[in-house]
């Protein structure tokens, strides 16, 4: 009589062992597709926050890819259009890097990254007087807050009025990302 009842226990345990297990696979958590386990990078990143990423690292033409890719999912915004144009100044792509910051601010005339990038775009290039006129705008906009956007003022007033630099001195101009979205002009001597 005693095999009745626990060859009944063992059907009922069964029973509940092929039951609804929920969300969660028998297996365990290592049985899902490597997309999808805990860590692992989801399909759809976010072409911006990669490209922030890649900039910080360096990796300019990562950045650009990741850039452009955020142009298409998620159109061609003010933020994207200043990223791309960010990208290539840091690549050397001047030109292309005016045309980008430019069509930025034809969308947000009062977006202060743009105007600080396109400061320093056309700083390279030897037009500090427009140059200024975008540090002036991003330091306004910026209501003074940075730092780094004053630097850079300062900088091209000295240029437009050729007091803070000896001719014979050669400066070159570098760009730092500081957080989101600004940058530092710095003049080391070559």
């Amino acid at each position: 009589m005693s095999v009745r009842p626990t060859l009944c226990i063992a059907l009922c345990l069964l029973l509940v062992a092929c039951g609804d297990t929920g969300s969660q696979p028998i297996g365990g958590p290592d049985q899902f597709a490597p997309s999808q386990r805990e860590g692992a990078v989801p399909d759809a990143v976010d072409g911006l926050v990669v490209g922030h990423r890649a900039m910080a690292a360096g990796e300019f033409e990562v950045a650009l890819s990741a850039y452009t890719r955020a142009a298409v999912e998620h159109g061609p915004s003010v933020d994207v259009l200043s990223a791309i144009g960010s990208a290539n100044l840091r690549l050397g792509r001047l030109g292309q890097a005016e045309q980008d910051l430019r069509r930025a601010l034809e969308q947000d005339a009062t977006f202060v990254p743009a105007h600080n990038n396109l400061g320093v775009v056309l700083a390279e290039q030897g037009k500090w007087g427009e140059a200024h006129l975008h540090f002036r705008n991003a330091f306004s906009y910026d209501a003074g807050r940075s730092e780094e956007i004053g630097r850079n003022l300062r900088l091209a007033i000295e240029n437009m009025e050729k007091t803070g630099y000896d001719d014979a001195e050669a400066h070159q101009l570098l760009l730092m990302r500081r957080g989101s979205g600004r940058y530092l002009l710095l003049a080391a001597p070559l």
